[in-house]
């Protein structure tokens, strides 16, 4: 059932897609990165070696790659290989929920897939969520390749940094992570360097500096609102060099100008917090066990704050939780239900918003508002969630453990 299920969600964007490419259109993000891909290939205009991109030069891989048979089947390359990347996270969970005697996170994941299709099948997060997947459950067992996995995913997009940051601050195996990690963004920068794209390197960060409120990010909300009261100088306008929508209005701009370091402040935050909770969970019994209980809701908590706390907000960040969720519902199923649950509301009204509510959003329509409001809302709960957990296991005495097995049950080193 969960194999059938995968490979219909592939199958039916696939069929939907086809007037769109019989048309020469593409659907999601992959006209912006069709282009892209033909200005490499055709014009030898390569992002990142030649100018400045939105995004880590490891995201030309797919991005070209999917033009492997040319540009009419680019849609059909980049949802198969989607669709491999997504397999092999479900084979992984699978095997795993075998040795739990649980199939609900499998299950969770291709619910989600199939939920965020839009976005899941059709834009970067498509790959590096998998390649979170897989990489996590390689922490306790194989942490070179994990760290090999999250490294690459981050040359993709910066989001997997979040489960890097969380892994070497909680885990006894850091230093392996570490250097696994800073081998694969040694070799990275070398292959830019050598291709003259030096001086484009870190044009993903730059390249943010001067966004505005994106109409989707949490922080927007409140402008939201305004422009559909017509509060003077509230309104909606199109970025035409990045191809988004963004709001503006009274008192944003110090907002705009500082958001970015609020973002860092907090999870910097976060992790001073999650370094406390790991210290005092070395003196309990089986502490090398309950490691994976730390990583696990340390990452929640930097990919949710991450999201909250960004003036930048698009659909496909849902898919920086449902990676770290679906691992924790398939290593500790009874803790991590209550944020399954939240996951999947979450991803229901991400949908709801984007495609279903995005051109009535993008009319101030009242419904899509509250929805897009209403989804914002649980992913503040999906942060306090995951920060209270991490402050009791920081500071909470006696020491309060993140799972629910008892600390004298023989907990295998080797068990995520």
């Amino acid at each position: 059932m969960l194999w059938s299920g995968l490979v219909l969600v592939h199958v039916v964007v696939l069929i939907l897609s086809i007037p769109y490419i019989l048309s020469g259109e593409l659907g999601g993000d992959l006209p912006v990165y069709a282009k892209w891909a033909s200005d490499a290939v055709d014009r030898g205009q390569w992002p990142v070696f030649a100018t400045d991109w939105v995004y880590p030069a490891g995201a030309l891989l797919p991005i070209v790659g999917s033009r492997v048979l040319g540009a009419g089947l680019y849609t059909v390359v980049w949802v198969v290989l989607v669709g491999v990347a997504n397999g092999i996270a479900l084979q992984a969970l699978i095997r795993r929920g075998r040795f739990v005697r649980s199939q609900w996170a499998p299950g969770f994941w291709v619910l989600t897939i199939a939920v965020l299709a839009a976005v899941d099948l059709l834009r970067l997060e498509g790959f590096t969520a998998p390649i979170v997947v897989v990489g996590m459950l390689f922490l306790g067992s194989r942490p070179w390749v994990a760290g090999f996995l999250l490294a690459a995913a981050t040359w993709i997009k910066v989001w997997p940094a979040a489960v890097i940051a969380s892994a070497v601050v909680a885990t006894s195996r850091r230093w392996i992570v570490l250097i696994t990690g800073a081998a694969v963004s040694l070799l990275v920068s070398s292959i830019v360097l050598i291709g003259g794209g030096g001086a484009h390197l870190d044009s993903f960060v730059t390249q943010q500096n001067g966004r505005a409120l994106q109409v989707e990010a949490p922080l927007a909300t409140p402008w939201l609102w305004m422009s559909l009261a017509r509060v003077p100088g509230a309104h909606l306008i199109h970025n035409r060099v990045l191809l988004t929508e963004e709001v503006t209005g009274p008192g944003d701009q110090w907002l705009v100008s500082h958001a970015t370091a609020v973002m860092f402040i907090v999870m910097a935050a976060l992790i001073v917090v999650l370094a406390v909770a790991t210290r005092r969970l070395s003196t309990l019994p089986h502490a090398l066990g309950r490691e994976v209980d730390l990583v696990l809701v340390g990452a929640l908590a930097l990919a949710s704050a991450f999201i909250v706390f960004n003036k930048v907000g698009s659909p496909q960040y849902v898919l920086w939780l449902t990676p770290i969720v679906v691992v924790g519902l398939v290593l500790r199923p009874p803790d991590w239900k209550t944020p399954a649950i939240l996951a999947l509301v979450v991803a229901g009204l991400t949908t709801l918003v984007y495609p279903v509510l995005y051109i009535p959003l993008l009319d101030l329509a009242p419904i899509a508002l509250i929805v897009l409001g209403a989804r914002n809302v649980m992913l503040v709960v999906v942060l306090a969630w995951s920060v209270v957990k991490l402050v009791r296991a920081a500071f909470v005495r006696p020491a309060v453990p993140l799972g629910t097995r008892p600390m004298g049950s023989p907990v295998r080193s080797t068990s995520y």
